[in-house]
């Protein structure tokens, strides 16, 4: 079993593909025996749901003692987190592409 395991998401954080992710992000904990790392750059759109989603990994992967990281973060995702105060929460600093930081 790897030390740590990448996700990279292709869809949208939404209410429509949350059970699908939820499932993934699960699998994919369960296969790693200390981080999972969530590339989220793609990520175009972000709801409740997928904040939700990703509230509920990181207490997943504390109970099980590893741990979760979003090692890329879109827009969208920066917004989100940031608008809701939680960037303390999940920890993870952020990465701004030098094309969105002029």
């Amino acid at each position: 079993m790897p030390t740590s395991q990448r996700v990279t998401l292709l869809q949208d954080l939404t209410v429509y593909h949350a059970l699908a992710q939820k499932q993934q992000f699960l699998d994919a904990l369960a296969a790693t025996t200390e981080t999972l790392e969530l590339d989220l750059s793609n990520v175009s759109e972000m709801d409740t749901a997928g904040l939700q989603l990703l509230i509920l990994l990181k207490n997943e992967a504390h109970r099980a003692g590893k741990q979760t990281t979003i090692v890329a973060h879109s827009q969208v995702v920066r917004s989100v987190i940031d608008f809701c105060n939680l960037a303390a929460v999940f920890g993870d600093p952020f990465v701004i592409p030098a094309r969105e930081a002029s």
